[in-house]
């Protein structure tokens, strides 16, 4: 398993060791103590699956202190577009976002840690999302960013997402008072 860094500090790419023979593949998607050496000291306490269709966008979700939640993403089958968006206000990176393909191909992963927004773009039909918490979910501290802001500036490459309706009514970040 390598653990590599991005632009943004703390955030993660997980790319695992991959064993492939005529069979099919195996691979570990979650170690602590390789997870612990690079400093994601994690205590996992909830698994999350959602199927989605290519054109759904989920996000941009976060949940706010004391429920704020890391998560450590994958994608199982399908493909997704995965951000993060630092909203650490002490953070040199706050407001700025990283974005990465996911697939079953690559089977890379991304670990998110607590004061970051989060959203996906499924761009394959049937696509199965799934994602380690390292808190439970709260729903008196969930928040959504929207999803197009102009002052976060991410690339969707889609005019009209799938979007639910929270997903919608997103707040904009020039208004946005984080909590992290």
């Amino acid at each position: 398993m390598q653990i590599k860094a991005t632009p943004i500090s703390d955030l993660l790419i997980i790319q695992p060791t991959v064993f492939e023979d005529n069979r099919g593949y195996f691979y570990e998607s979650y170690n602590k103590t390789l997870f612990d050496q690079h400093g994601i000291d994690v205590d996992f306490v909830q698994d999350n699956q959602s199927l989605s269709q290519a054109g759904v966008l989920r996000g941009l979700h976060f949940q706010n202190p004391p429920f704020a939640q890391g998560k450590l993403v994958r994608v199982i089958k399908g493909a997704i577009l995965d951000v993060a968006v630092d909203l650490r206000k002490n953070s040199p990176t706050y407001g700025k976002h990283y974005d990465l393909e996911l697939n079953e191909k690559n089977k890379t992963m991304l670990w998110i840690p607590p004061g970051f927004a989060h959203g996906f773009l499924t761009l394959e039909n049937d696509t199965i999302f799934s994602y380690k918490c390292s808190n439970y979910y709260n729903k008196a501290s969930e928040d959504t960013l929207l999803w197009n802001d102009k002052d976060i500036g991410i690339n969707w490459d889609i005019d009209e997402p799938n979007l639910s309706e929270k997903d919608k009514f997103g707040k904009d970040f020039k208004n946005f008072i984080s909590l992290f």
